[in-house]
Parts: structure tokens; C-alpha cells; sequence
């Protein structure tokens, strides 16, 4: 029989994490930047609240390791930590002179130069020390006690120079003696290292030990929860190292696709539930589960058990006598297939405002919704920038806005697309278009040809001409262009406005936070369409 028994939270006990709750936090991450590693930095570093309790990030670590180094500065001074050694040392000196004396008074020669050998010592005690380690005592007793002194040269050394160092920083009012200088040195040193262990992430080499010792029990536990969350990370598949840096594994990238998708989605089924389905003839897909009486015209997807029962209530006899009201079909939710290309605005100007981080959680999501729930479809994305390139899934999560190449080549993009529709035919083919401004690049004749607008927040009148010269090739394919708008600039509405009068397609400006929605609706309503 299973014993459970509660205790009281001490800060002991361990966070339960799992994989998926650590990967949806870093999701959240995701919606601020569009750097996969720059997030995960952001998750080790801030730390994150999960199920009532706290993870601690390497910030608030570094934070309280900086804490208690300061307050050993505020604590202790080290005035007087070799003070002892040093008196040690005037005492061998003392007693080493007076035998000298003694030995010159007798007559004994070389006398005067070792008196005077012991007057031009250093006044760095490391210093003095090495100057007399091949000095031949003459009192016994003086040599002796020398060489004792002798074996804590390092440890004198190193506090010398830790004294120089940071002396100054420690101004508080206990003082501290050899030992206790000793002591606080390799205490600072521990803590300095594990400072710098722990800004490099170098987690491996920290000791939990040493982090008990340091910072108590309670910091300990938080390193281990922060440990654990890599851990898992890793063991789960979703990350993997690359250098000295973790990455999203394929695995990573889809689950991270399914998330974006379930924040986005989850927002339009308070608005538009099953908007996806569709009420004209195409794929079905029968409902077992429910069921109605059959009405002229449409298909007659028999529930043969539904109809026989429905007969046998109404009257039972052999043969049975079945009416029109009896027939029973199974309801059927009915679909067509689209063949979809997003063109995702790649130039410097997405930068701004979060506009291609929450762009390209979008382009993830929408993947991860035609992969799932729209097997058939066919969907690929194209970044546009100075030219456009395909982004396949994989490279999706280390793409960023291009600073190299700052210009905006809408057309290339749109070629591009045209190009992968036509590898995938379908009766529903529409082009995607996430952007924040008009076209300043275009291609004329295989020749590149880039050019700024005529004035800040104008048109860059070549390059527009152009693009919408592709527009209309676009659409004399059947091919539908809708364009969401991350900026409302008069020339850039002025501009979708012509390739909307072209093309039929929509226009919507939209926030880049509420980008996801509005795209999804756009897309799943292209579901309904009559083929």
C-alpha cells in the first residue's frame, strides 16, 4: 500500500521538472527575440517560475556569490594580517644579530658582513624572506626558526599580493591575523571561481559541495534545479551542443513549433471555433460519433445500425418497412487543399519592435498547423532580405534579420514563391507576405539592383514598379497574395493597396503580437473556399 506523507516546504526539496514545462518556457523567451541562442541564454540567466516555485538563473546566482563577497569586503579589514610573520621574522633577526655580536667580539671574521647583509634586507617580507634562504645562520636556535618561517613563504606570498590587490576594499572593523587572512584569501579565491565557473555556464565543474559550503543549503538546491532544467533539455533530445554552445535539435524545433501554435490557435477558438471547416464538397472525413437524418441531395454515408433501429422503433415487421425519415448518415466535415508559400520580411528594419521574432514564431506555428492538421497542404518559406533564399524548418530557429544586407527585394521573394507553387500544384494556391516596408531591391534582367526611397518614409519608385510587375505575373497564375503589414506608413499602406487592386488579395496592417492571429484566421479561412 502507497504511503504519502507532507512535510512543510523547507527549500530542500526538489522542483519536479519535465522536459516539455522546461521547453515551454523557452518559448516564452522565443517571443522576444529571434536568436534560439540568445533565448536560452535568457532561460539560464533569468531563471523562470514554474508550478508555484522558483528556478533560480545564473543572474540571481552571481547576484548573491556577489553579495557575500561584499560583505566580507564590509566585514573585515586585512591591516594586520601579517603582522605576526613579521614579528616573527624581527625576532630570528634579533636573536641571529646578537650572535653576530657576540661571535665579532671574539674575533671570529666575516662577522661584519653578515651584519651587514641582515641590515639591507628587503621590507617585503616575501622578499626578505628569499634574499635569507641561502644565508648561513649563526645561531642555531635563529636557523631553525628560520626555516619554519621559511615553509610558509607561498602562503606568505600569495597574501602579500592578495593584500595589494584588494586590501583596500576590505575596510571593515575586525581585523584579521595570519590564519584567519589565510583562511578568508582561499575563501575569496573559491568564490571568485566559481563567479566565473558560473558567468562561462561552465556548470560541470562547479562543486555542490563547495556551493553548500559557500552559500548554504538553499543555494545548492537552486543550482541543481538550474542544472536539471539543462539536463533535461538535453536528455530529452530537444537541444543539442554544437561547440560550446546548445542548439534546438529538429525535435526541439517542432515542439517549439507546436507551442507557438497552441498560444496562437488558442486565442482564435474564442472567436472563430472550427473556422477551418468547410461546407462545400472536397476531402471528407466522416464523424462515427454523430449522426442525422439523411436529406435529399446530399451524400449518403449510411449508418446502417442508426437506420434499422430507427425502422424497428417505429414499427417492428418482417420484412422491415423503411421511409425517408429513417435514414441515418454520418455527419462529415469536408476540406480543400492549398498549396502555401510565406514570404517572411527579412531586411534590418525587422528588427525593430520584436517584429521578426514574433514573424517568425509565426512561420513555425503555421508549419507545425499544416504538418498536423493539413497533411496534404504543402507549405515552405521564403525569407526575402536583398534576395530571397528558402528557409526550411531546420533553419528556422538561427534565422535573424539580415544587417549585411539591409534591402528589401519583395520581388525576389515572390519569384521564388511562384517557383516552389509551381513544383506543387494545386487548385488553392496563395502566397503569404509579412512585412514592414515597400521594396528597395529588385532584379532586372539577372542584374541586382538596389536603391534607398526617395526620402525618409518615401518610395523607392524602380524597385516598386518592378515588384509589381511580379505582382501581376503572380496573379495571371491564379496565384492569391495576401500581405500583413507590420508598420502603417502611408507609402507603405499606398503600395499594398496597388498589389491588392492587382492581385484581389487582402491587406491587413496588425501589431506584431497580435500577428499569429490574425495570419491563422487568414489561412484556415482559405479552407472553405468552393473548388
Amino acid at each position: 500500500m502507497a504511503v504519502i506523507r507532507y512535510t512543510q516546504w523547507d527549500g530542500s526539496q526538489r522542483i519536479r521538472l519535465d522536459a516539455d514545462k522546461v521547453l515551454e518556457k523557452l518559448s516564452e523567451y522565443l517571443s522576444y527575440t529571434d536568436d534560439v541562442r540568445q533565448a536560452m541564454d535568457w532561460l539560464t540567466r533569468q531563471g523562470f517560475d514554474i508550478d508555484g516555485a522558483r528556478v533560480m538563473g545564473l543572474d540571481e546566482f552571481l547576484e548573491e556569490l556577489r553579495q557575500q563577497i561584499r560583505q566580507r569586503y564590509r566585514d573585515f579589514n586585512l591591516k594586520n594580517s601579517l603582522s605576526e610573520m613579521e614579528q616573527r621574522l624581527r625576532d630570528i633577526l634579533d636573536r641571529e644579530r646578537g650572535t653576530l655580536d657576540a661571535n665579532r667580539q671574539q674575533g671570529k671574521p666575516g662577522m661584519q658582513d653578515k651584519m651587514q647583509q641582515l641590515s639591507s634586507l628587503p621590507q617585503r617580507l616575501s622578499q626578505a624572506l628569499r634574499k635569507l634562504e641561502n644565508y648561513e645562520f649563526e645561531d642555531g636556535e635563529a636557523g631553525e626558526e628560520f626555516e619554519e618561517l621559511l615553509s610558509e613563504y607561498e602562503n606568505i606570498r600569495d597574501l602579500e599580493n592578495f593584500r595589494d590587490r584588494y586590501g583596500q576594499m576590505f575596510h571593515g572593523p575586525t581585523s584579521l591575523n595570519y590564519e584567519q587572512a589565510l583562511d578568508l584569501m582561499r575563501e575569496m579565491e573559491r568564490l571568485k571561481q566559481l563567479e566565473q565557473d558560473l558567468m562561462s555556464e561552465n556548470f560541470e565543474s562547479i562543486s555542490l559541495e563547495e556551493l553548500k559550503e559557500l552559500l548554504g543549503q538553499q543555494a545548492m538546491q537552486d543550482f541543481q534545479n538550474l542544472r536539471q532544467v539543462i539536463l533535461l533539455l538535453k536528455n530529452s533530445g530537444y537541444v543539442m551542443q554544437k561547440g560550446n554552445q546548445l542548439q534546438l535539435s529538429p525535435k526541439g524545433v517542432r515542439r517549439i513549433g507546436e507551442l507557438a501554435l497552441r498560444d496562437i490557435y488558442q486565442g482564435l477558438l474564442k472567436d472563430r471555433h472550427g473556422g477551418h471547416l468547410t461546407d462545400y464538397r472536397g476531402q471528407v472525413e466522416m464523424k462515427p460519433e454523430q449522426t442525422h437524418t439523411w436529406m435529399f441531395g446530399e451524400p449518403l454515408n449510411l449508418d446502417l445500425v442508426g437506420t434499422l433501429k430507427r425502422a424497428l422503433a417505429r414499427g417492428p415487421s418482417v420484412p422491415l418497412k423503411l421511409n425517408h425519415d429513417d435514414f441515418q448518415v454520418y455527419d462529415s466535415d469536408y476540406g480543400s487543399s492549398c498549396s502555401t508559400v510565406l514570404c517572411l520580411d527579412m531586411s534590418w528594419s525587422m528588427s525593430w519592435e520584436g517584429r521578426f521574432a514574433a514573424a517568425k514564431k509565426v512561420a513555425m506555428a503555421m508549419e507545425t498547423l499544416i504538418r498536423t492538421k493539413f497533411p496534404r497542404d504543402f507549405f515552405a518559406i521564403v525569407g526575402f532580405f536583398t534576395r530571397a533564399v528558402e528557409l526550411k524548418l531546420k533553419d528556422l530557429p538561427e534565422a535573424s534579420w539580415n544587417m549585411g544586407d539591409p534591402f528589401t527585394n519583395l520581388q525576389d521573394g515572390l519569384r521564388l514563391a511562384t517557383d516552389l507553387l509551381s513544383r506543387h500544384p494545386a487548385k488553392n494556391q496563395h502566397i503569404i507576405v509579412i512585412t514592414d516596408g515597400q521594396p528597395t531591391a529588385y532584379f532586372l534582367k539577372d542584374r541586382l539592383y538596389c536603391e534607398w526611397p526617395l526620402s525618409f518614409g518615401g518610395i523607392s519608385v524602380r524597385a516598386a514598379q518592378e515588384t509589381l510587375k511580379q505582382v501581376e505575373r503572380v496573379s495571371r497564375m491564379g496565384i492569391t497574395i495576401n500581405t500583413f503589414m507590420l508598420d502603417d506608413s502611408p507609402s507603405l499602406r499606398a503600395f499594398v493597396e496597388k498589389m491588392t487592386q492587382i492581385n484581389r488579395g487582402r491587406a491587413l496592417y496588425t501589431r506584431p503580437d497580435r500577428l499569429g492571429e490574425y495570419m491563422l484566421v487568414d489561412y484556415l479561412s482559405k479552407k472553405r473556399k468552393r473548388i
